[in-house]
């Protein structure tokens, strides 16, 4: 999926992405896939995969910036 940062805070190691389908989604730095420290920053463009975390909730994995 297609979709743009939201907010992302350093500090706290997640943020919000928003898909192309309008819905937002949570990502973890642990699921950031680039070398070196892991950051996103808010408007940025990226791609990413759905899982459903324990509470059923879907949330952003294998997350790359959008080239």
């Amino acid at each position: 999926m297609h979709g743009t940062v939201k907010w992302f805070s350093v500090r706290k190691g997640y943020g919000f992405l928003t898909g192309e389908d309008g819905e937002d989604y949570f990502v973890h730095y642990s699921n950031i896939v680039m070398d070196g420290f892991k950051i996103l920053k808010a408007g940025q463009e990226v791609t990413f995969q759905l899982k459903e975390d324990d509470g059923n909730r879907s949330q952003a994995v294998d997350v790359k910036r959008w080239l």
